[in-house]
C-alpha cells in the first residue's frame, strides 16, 4: 500500500526559472531533468499552432504567458507519472493456460478453481473474451489486441471464484464485439450448434455455443445491443441482460458507458439465476454505471415462485416484421403462461418501433468516442481505469486501424463524419429521446409485470461463403429491432427458447421493471416448466 502525500502546485513561472525567453537552469531543474519525462515539453511554436487551429487569436505576450504557465502544469503531470496507482489483488492462483485450436468457440483454455464452497460450487464457467482474467491472454476477438495479457481480474471474475465457480477458459467473441453475427472474430466463424452452416449469433458467440453444447455449465456474456440475447436466442439457451448497473462492468472492455451490460448465460433459468446472484451488486465506486443503493435478492431461491396473478403484456409492435413462424411460436409460448395462472394481454406501444433508431447514434458515436478515440476509457467518469488495457487499445487503434473488421470501420467513418459536421448533436438528442422511450416502457410496466416479444425477428442466418457479397454480411440494425431498445433504456431483458422451426431455435424475450430481475426470472422459469413438461 502506497501512502500519497498531498502537495500543492504553483503554476506560476518565476524569475528563478525564466527571464524573458531565456531559461536559467537551477539545481531543482537539474534534478527534474534526471527523471524520465512524463510528457514532451510544450514549445511556444506548439502554443502558436494549436491556438491558430482553435482560432484563439493570442497576442505575442499571451503566447509567451501560456507557454510559461504550461511549464508549471507539466510538473503536476510529472508527479502523476511518478506515483504508482494500486493494482487489484489477484486472489486465486492460476497458470496462463493454452490456446485452444480444436474448438472455435474457445479463444483460450485455463483452469482456475475458486472457493471450496459457494453458489457456483461444482459449476464450470466460460468467460467472454472481453473480460479481464489476470494472467490469461485476452484479445476481444481482434488481432489488434493479440498478445495482451491483463494484470487483474474483472470484478465479476473475482465474484465467480469467490462463489466457488471453476473458470475453464475464455470464450470467443466477435471482433471488438461489433457484430450480432458469429463470423467476424479473428479466429474464424462459430457455427450454430443446431446447424454448423448457420450463425450462432453474437457478439457472445462462443459463450452461447459452449453452453448450448454442454461444454460448460454457465457463461458470461456482454450486451450493448443484444449480444447476450442474440446468441442465446439462436443457440436455444437462456441469456439475461440485467438492469443497467446491476452487474459491475469493472475490468471489462467498454463500448459506450451508458449501454454497457454484462450478464449470465445458461441452459436453465435456475442456473441463470444462480450466476446472476453471484455476480450482481455494488462495486464500491469502481464502476460509474452503478449506485450504492443496489440490492441483490436471493434470485436462486425465488426463481421457482409461482406467477399466478402476474400480468403479462404481449407487445404487438415487437412482432411486426418478424418471420411468420417465429412470431407464431413466440406468441403461442407467451399465451401458454396462462397455464401457470398469469393474465396475458396484447398491448400496443408504437414508440417501440423507433427504439433501435433512438439507440443508434448513442451506440455508434458513443462507442467511437469511448472505445476508439478514448482507448476504451475516455474522460468524465469516476471509477477504476484499467491503464494497461488503455495502453493496449491506444497502440492497437493508432498503429493498425486497417486491421479493424468492416463493421468497426463503418462505425469509425460514420462517427467521424458526424463529429466533423454535427459534433454531438444527434448523440445528445438520442440520449434525451431515451428518457422518453424509458418512460413509455415504464408506462406499460406500471400496469403489467413483464412484456413479451420475439428476441429476434428471424431464425439463424447462413454463415458467409465466397458466394455471399460483402453487403450481405452487413446485417445489423434489422436484427436488433427488439434487443437494442432495452440497452438504451436499461430494462432487464431475458431470452429463453420458445420452440423450433425447421430445426432451429426461436427465442422469446421477457422484459421487466428496472431491478426486478426476480419477476423476469420467475416468468421465464414458469414457461420453462410448461415447455419441458410437454416436450
Amino acid at each position: 500500500m502506497h501512502q500519497v502525500v498531498n502537495e500543492s502546485y504553483s503554476f506560476q513561472t518565476g524569475n528563478d526559472i525564466c527571464q524573458g525567453h531565456h531559461k536559467v537552469m537551477t539545481s531543482t531543474d537539474r534534478k527534474e531533468l534526471q527523471k524520465s519525462p512524463a510528457i514532451v515539453r510544450l514549445s511556444e511554436d506548439d502554443v502558436k499552432t494549436i491556438a491558430e487551429d482553435l482560432r484563439l487569436k493570442l497576442t505575442t505576450e499571451e503566447t509567451s504567458a501560456v507557454h510559461d504557465f504550461c511549464g508549471g502544469i507539466s510538473k503536476a503531470y510529472q508527479k502523476v507519472y511518478e506515483l504508482v496507482p494500486p493494482t487489484p489483488t489477484v486472489k486465486y492462483p492460476r497458470t496462463p493456460g493454452y490456446r485452444e485450436t480444436e474448438d472455435k468457440s474457445w479463444y483460450y483454455r485455463c483452469d482456475i478453481k475458486g472457493a471450496e464452497r459457494g453458489l457456483l460450487s461444482g459449476k464450470t464457467v466460460a468467460i467472454k473474451d472481453n473480460v479481464c482474467v489476470a494472467g490469461v491472454p485476452m484479445m476481444n476477438g481482434s488481432k489488434l489486441l493479440e498478445g495482451f495479457v491483463p494484470d487483474r481480474d474483472a470484478t465479476i471474475v473475482t465474484r465467480i471464484l469467490d462463489a466457488g465457480g471453476r473458470i475453464v477458459g475464455k470464450s470467443v467473441c466477435e471482433d471488438m464485439c461489433f457484430s450480432g453475427s458469429s463470423f467476424t472474430t479473428s479466429y474464424g466463424p462459430v457455427g450454430n450448434p443446431y446447424d454448423q452452416t448457420r450463425s450462432a449469433g453474437g457478439s457472445s458467440s462462443g459463450s452461447a455455443s459452449l453452453v448450448a453444447r454442454n461444454i460448460v455449465d454457465v457463461a458470461i456474456g456482454g450486451d450493448q445491443g443484444g449480444s447476450i440475447r442474440i446468441p442465446s436466442s439462436w443457440c436455444g439457451i437462456v441469456g439475461l441482460k440485467p438492469t443497467f448497473g446491476l452487474v459491475p462492468y469493472t475490468g471489462i472492455i467498454p463500448m459506450e458507458i451508458t449501454i454497457d451490460h454484462a450478464g449470465p448465460m445458461a441452459r436453465t433459468v435456475k442456473d441463470c439465476a444462480i450466476l446472476l446472484e453471484a455476480i450482481a451488486g455494488y462495486d464500491n465506486g469502481n464502476d460509474p454505471r452503478q449506485f450504492p443503493t443496489i440490492s441483490v435478492p436471493p434470485y436462486s431461491e425465488l426463481v421457482n415462485n409461482e406467477i399466478k396473478g402476474k400480468k403479462v403484456a404481449i407487445l404487438k409492435e415487437g412482432f411486426e416484421g418478424a418471420e411468420e413462424d417465429v412470431a407464431k411460436i413466440v406468441s403461442e409460448a407467451a399465451y401458454r403462461l396462462r397455464e401457470a395462472g398469469a393474465e396475458v394481454t396484447e398491448v400496443s406501444l408504437p414508440i417501440h418501433k423507433d427504439g433501435v433508431a433512438i439507440w443508434t447514434p448513442v451506440n455508434i458515436e458513443g462507442a467511437y468516442q469511448t472505445l476508439m478515440k478514448g482507448n476504451g476509457h475516455g474522460y468524465s467518469w469516476k471509477g477504476t481505469y484499467n491503464l494497461p488495457l488503455q495502453e493496449a487499445l491506444a497502440g492497437a487503434f493508432n498503429l493498425r486501424p486497417f486491421d479493424c473488421p468492416l463493421p468497426v470501420k463503418i462505425f469509425m467513418i460514420f462517427s467521424e463524419f458526424m463529429q466533423r459536421n454535427y459534433q454531438n448533436k444527434f448523440y445528445a438528442k438520442g440520449q434525451n429521446l431515451i428518457q422518453y422511450l424509458t418512460s413509455e416502457y415504464n408506462r406499460i410496466l406500471n400496469d403489467y409485470d413483464v412484456m413479451i416479444l420475439p428476441t429476434l425477428p428471424g431464425k439463424p442466418i447462413k454463415l458467409p461463403t465466397t458466394d455471399i457479397s460483402v453487403r450481405e454480411t452487413l446485417r445489423l440494425l434489422g436484427m436488433l429491432r427488439n434487443t437494442a431498445p432495452f440497452n438504451a433504456t436499461g430494462h432487464p431483458a431475458l431470452s429463453i427458447n420458445a420452440g423450433f422451426s425447421e430445426g432451429l431455435p426461436c427465442g422469446m424475450m421477457i422484459v421487466g421493471k428496472m431491478f426486478d430481475e426476480t419477476t423476469v426470472l420467475q416468468v421465464a422459469r414458469a414457461y420453462e416448466k410448461i415447455r419441458d413438461e410437454t416436450s
